[in-house]
């Protein structure tokens, strides 16, 4: 009964966290597509909500449980023999380590350059440069490609490495495509 309720737990997470990247995903597209400051500054408040509400809660049941599975179920550090187990832990700390760290960062400094903007009453320098910023625009397209990737490894369980490289590879060049061509599609003009 310990695995089913730890696996249950698990999907809860994973529903978690993809849901909430899924709603930072669609407001930050809102925010690069406003060009009212209330507008983008609604849109950057909603990524702060899903971020802090939705994808750390969801990511932090998945640590515990994910955790939880491996010692009990998984005989603790001999999980980095398994492949696909090895690389849903590589994936999930790559990407906790750099949400917490650059995308968690830029956008709190986003929301804080937004409030200094909202007292002016209109789009400052400061906050045009910082949403021109392309590397924390690839980290930020490049948790969903890699969230995918962790469930399809979770999915598949191959015996192999090929699926881990070759999916890495994949979502790294959806994310530089997205960086490319996101940007591009809303131009950041502010008004």
């Amino acid at each position: 009964m310990t695995y089913e309720l730890l696996k249950l737990a698990h999907i809860i997470g994973v529903v978690l966290i993809g849901s909430g990247l899924i709603g930072v995903w669609l407001s930050d597209l809102r925010s690069r597509q406003s060009r009212e400051l209330v507008r983008f500054s609604e849109s950057v408040c909603n990524i702060a909500v899903f971020y802090d509400g939705v994808v750390v809660p969801g990511a932090i049941v998945l640590l515990i449980s994910g955790t939880w599975l491996i010692v009990e179920f998984f005989g603790g550090w001999n999980f980095i023999s398994i492949p696909w187990l090895a690389g849903m832990v590589f994936l999930f700390v790559f990407e906790f380590i750099e949400g917490n760290t650059v995308t968690r960062i830029y956008f709190m400094r986003l929301r804080r350059l937004t409030q200094e903007a909202l007292q002016v009453g209109e789009f400052t320098p400061e906050l045009e440069k910082a949403r021109a910023e392309n590397v924390p625009a690839f980290t930020h397209f490049l948790d969903l490609p890699m969230l995918l990737l962790i469930i399809t490894l979770g999915a598949l369980k191959p015996d192999t490495w090929e699926v881990f490289v070759a999916g890495s590879l994949v979502a790294i060049a959806l994310a530089v495509a997205l960086t490319l061509f996101i940007p591009r599609l809303y131009p950041w003009t502010a008004k």
